[in-house]
């Protein structure tokens, strides 16, 4: 009997102020769909150690991966990805997809502010902290819900404001290296009423990767309140990259 080729396990990474339960309803129909899906937790302890992070888990994986990063994951997935072999395309959800030498302030400062600019606080890390001196961010609980996750119900939003996981302030002026959308496939779901990230911010790092586009009408927290939608596009990634694997490289037709 011939064989099929193999089908892509597919990779979550999550961004900043949440964790990988931010995937579940994501999760529940990959597996329906029949696709191995993997959602490591992202540390948030500043770009180059995050993309190693995950590059460890890439790694580790003996099979084609579509790489998928929401928020400021999509900055990690970005680095993790670039010499990865394994991986054979991208999916960005209203995530960075950062240029060689960028960092997330110079994407966020190119476009008018955002309501999240001025909802965050910041905690002092302890001295002995690995990186060295650093503060984390959050965003303010009273905050969280109209900036974060506006077409959630209250009661997941009060959930989400507390168990928040804060990200270190250097994360946002880590300097990205080469990008890996240059050389990989890429889709990109643009959040329309996103208040963190601008959907004119996204628009541009979509264009400018050549990514396929997808418009979702949702918060930062699309990947929670449209999980279908975001699905649909990493299933079209998958199906149009089953087959690919080590030693396939460089941006194949779409």
């Amino acid at each position: 009997m011939p064989s099929h080729p193999p089908r892509p396990t597919i990779v979550l990474v999550h961004g900043a102020f949440t964790d990988a339960s931010s995937w579940a309803g994501v999760i529940r129909l990959l597996h329906s769909a029949g696709l191995t899906v993997r959602a490591p937790t992202n540390p948030l302890r500043g770009l180059t150690h995050d993309a190693a992070y995950i590059k460890k888990v890439l790694r580790d994986i003996d099979a084609p991966v579509v790489l998928v990063g929401h928020g400021y994951g999509g900055a990690v997935i970005t680095q993790a990805a670039t010499d990865a072999d394994n991986v054979v395309a991208l999916c960005y959800v209203a995530a960075f997809g950062l240029d060689a030498g960028e960092c997330i302030l110079d994407i966020t400062s190119r476009f008018p502010p955002m309501p999240a600019a001025d909802a965050t606080v910041t905690a002092d890390l302890p001295e002995q902290f690995p990186g060295g001196p650093d503060s984390e961010l959050y965003i303010s609980e009273e905050r969280f819900p109209p900036v974060y996750a506006g077409d959630l119900p209250p009661h997941v939003n009060k959930v989400m404001s507390v168990a928040q996981r804060p990200i270190v302030h250097s994360a946002l002026t880590s300097r990205s290296g080469p990008p890996a959308w240059a050389s990989k496939p890429s889709w990109y779901a643009i959040a329309t009423a996103d208040r963190m990230l601008s959907p004119t911010a996204q628009r541009f790092m979509a264009q400018r990767m050549a990514a396929t586009e997808y418009l979702l009408d949702g918060s930062h927290a699309v990947v929670l309140s449209q999980p279908d939608a975001v699905v649909a596009m990493i299933q079209e990634a998958a199906e149009q990259n089953t087959g690919r694997g080590d030693g396939d490289e460089g941006r194949q037709p779409l």
